[in-house]
Parts: structure tokens; C-alpha cells; sequence
């Protein structure tokens, strides 16, 4: 009886849910609409200002973006706030269950990078890139501890690699023992392309400051997994 009681409480606020207790049929009504996990990935790293999100979703209109947010708000899955003074502002940002998603993009991404259908070519944000690092990080710990920065246009990071993780959250990359300067394109290049250092600074398109073997020590920790034969 309590188990009707419930799905009758659930269809009368929906018609569109799917007829299925699965736990996956559940995640897809909260996130499944287009754009939905990708506003959850730029929230990621601490909350945001509209404005930002709309920047960095390339693609997403103001309207979409704004369903998408009251979506996710209903969810909740992500709520709103407002910085203290002198800021002022609104921002969005995930709730505690929200930040519990992380595993879930990390084993998407890693599943589906393997498809040669992948292009790391295409433009992606500067979250984007950050989050990769703790999705391709080389499995089993052993890592060299360093503190990295990276800097993007608009968007600074620190990097804290130690023994067994690698955590990072917004900030000044200038107080970093290594500091890349770039743009995520050229970044993701360095990482996963093995692009060259002097190759990008030579381009212009890279700043790296501090020791330069801790810095290729840290590139060597990643990479693409094995693409899938083509079918």
C-alpha cells in the first residue's frame, strides 16, 4: 500500500516519469534532460554566477540554461545563494548530494573517451579540464606530491597532488611550486597530447613557471584510455 501511495504521489506531480522503479530511471528524470549534467559538471568546483555558467556552456541559451537550473534546483540537486559583501551577488551551486555525482561523471567520462567518436579537439571549459585530471589520473596512488597551479582566461586553479589523490579547487595558480598559464585547449594538449612544452611556448600559448620536471613528471601521470575497435 505505502509503495502505491508513492507512485501515485509521483504521477500526480508528473505525467512524464517513467513507469519503473530502477534507480537509473530515476537519475535520468532528474538529469536526463539535454544540458542538465553538464551544468552539474561546471558547478563542480564551487558555485557560479549565471552569467559564468552561460559563458562556459557553449551553445546553452539564457532560457535553457535558467530551465535547466530551476530543474536541478527542484531536484535538489542544486540550490541558490548569495556572497557576502562587497560581491553581492547570486550564485548557483550543488548541494551536498549534488558534489556526490562526481563518481558518476568520472566513470561516464572514462567509458566514454573510448569511443572514436571522441574529439579532444573541441572546445572545452576550463572546469572542464580540471576535472579530467581526477578522471584520467594514473590508478594506484604513488603519485610525486606537488602543489600546482593553473591558470585559464577568467579562471585560476590549485592543484594539491599528494601520495594517493589529487584534489583541486579554485585560486591563485602564482602560489603554486609549478604554474601552467593557458588556454584548456592547449592544456588538454600538453596532457593527453604530449604536446611539447617549448612547442606551446614557442606558439605563445603557454606560461609555465617553476620546476619544469616536476611538471612533466605530473603530465606523464595521464592518459586517454584505449579506444574501442571501430565497429
Amino acid at each position: 500500500m505505502k509503495l502505491e501511495k508513492m507512485t501515485d504521489r509521483i504521477e500526480g506531480r508528473t505525467k512524464r516519469w517513467y513507469p519503473d522503479a530502477c534507480g537509473t530511471a530515476l537519475a535520468l528524470e532528474f538529469v536526463g534532460e539535454r544540458w542538465s549534467l553538464l551544468v552539474m559538471r561546471e558547478l563542480m568546483l564551487g558555485p557560479r554566477r549565471f552569467s559564468d555558467l552561460k559563458a562556459d556552456l557553449t551553445g546553452i541559451s539564457a532560457n535553457i540554461l535558467t530551465q535547466r537550473l530551476q530543474g536541478l534546483e527542484a531536484a535538489g540537486i542544486v540550490t541558490r545563494e548569495r556572497l557576502p559583501p562587497p560581491v553581492n551577488t547570486q550564485v548557483y551551486a550543488l548541494t551536498p548530494w549534488g558534489y556526490e555525482a562526481e563518481p558518476i561523471f568520472q566513470t561516464m567520462g572514462r567509458w566514454a573517451t573510448r569511443s572514436p567518436e571522441h574529439d579532444p579537439t573541441l572546445p572545452l571549459s576550463p572546469v572542464s579540464a580540471m576535472l579530467s585530471l581526477r578522471t584520467m589520473i594514473r590508478p594506484g596512488g604513488g603519485y610525486p606530491p606537488m602543489l600546482l597551479g593553473f591558470g585559464f582566461p577568467g579562471a585560476g586553479f590549485v592543484g594539491r597532488l599528494t601520495a594517493d589523490a589529487l584534489d583541486i579547487e579554485r585560486g591563485d595558480p602564482a602560489k603554486a611550486d609549478v604554474a601552467f598559464e593557458t588556454d584548456p585547449t592547449t592544456f588538454v594538449g600538453l596532457v593527453y597530447g604530449k604536446r611539447p612544452f617549448a612547442d606551446a611556448e614557442a606558439a605563445g600559448t603557454l606560461r609555465l613557471t617553476g620546476d619544469r620536471a616536476a611538471a612533466a613528471a605530473f603530465v606523464d601521470l595521464f592518459a586517454l584510455p584505449p579506444k574501442i575497435a571501430p565497429g
